[in-house]
């Protein structure tokens, strides 16, 4: 008996140091291709404005974010600018961004940055991943207040449900949201937290680094602030295969 669980013992330490040592590779690789997005006051104070997270496909140019985390009316006499913050810290650099494909339905936007090409990740076929699959999300959580300091999350998809926004009252049901309820589709949720700055993050397989979401909303308990102090919301991510079917409508090589 003692020899069994001694055995058992040794090959769970050997699974949990291979599971850690997989996604210290992974979070190595994935991080130079996390970007933030904001827009960019060449004239005002502050210069640099961070809303969200976001990551890099393609050959480089491509930037893909929630459809929410990019601004659409900019201040032309500040001559603001849809922007992309790369670096970490003080470091950060700034890409000037253009808007060149939305999906408000299922909250994705693809970006184009100008200049040098950033490394890119690779995007995971559009099948949908097993309930209690590893997975881990790197982005910026209150990346206004604490910087561009890239942040990595794990868990698990705790399960795969049709979209649904819950409201207060009856009175708040739009027409938009009748037709959602109607024809939901289906994301992940998860059984790890999100916090505001994290959308537009890539959901990432933990052994691969392989995209297969990208991490979209938190519903909270309380208040959208309590979810920094309390966070006992559910998190969900945008499944991968909404993103190759807008990539293939813009003829865009993910």
């Amino acid at each position: 008996m003692l020899g069994k669980l001694h055995l058992l013992i040794v090959m769970t330490l050997l699974f949990s140091t291979t599971a850690y040592s997989n996604l210290v590779d992974t979070v190595r690789l994935i991080k130079p291709s996390v970007v933030g997005i904001g827009i960019y006051t060449p004239i005002g104070q502050p210069q640099n404005q961070l809303f969200g997270s976001g990551f890099v496909i393609g050959d480089g140019s491509y930037i893909v974010t929630n459809s929410h985390v990019v601004v659409k009316e900019l201040d032309d006499s500040l001559l603001q600018k849809l922007a992309v913050f790369i670096g970490k810290g003080q470091a950060a650099k700034v890409k000037l961004a253009t808007l060149i494909a939305s999906d408000k339905e299922h909250d994705i936007a693809i970006l184009k940055i100008e200049g040098q090409p950033l490394p890119a990740l690779a995007l995971a076929k559009s099948d949908f991943r097993p309930e209690g699959s590893e997975i881990a999300f790197t982005g910026f959580p209150i990346g206004s207040v604490l910087g561009l300091y890239p942040a990595t999350h794990r868990g698990i998809i705790a399960a795969v449900t049709p979209t649904i926004i819950p409201v207060n009252d009856a009175r708040q049901i739009s027409i938009a949201m009748l037709k959602q309820l109607r024809d939901p589709y289906l994301v992940y949720q998860l059984d790890a937290t999100a916090y505001p700055g994290n959308s537009g993050s890539a959901m990432y397989d933990v052994k691969t680094g392989e995209v297969i979401g990208i991490i979209n909303k938190v519903f909270v308990q309380q208040s959208k602030e309590a979810a920094i102090s309390k966070p006992s919301g559910i998190t969900y991510a945008i499944p991968v295969k909404y993103l190759h079917k807008l990539l293939k409508q813009h003829n865009i090589k993910g």
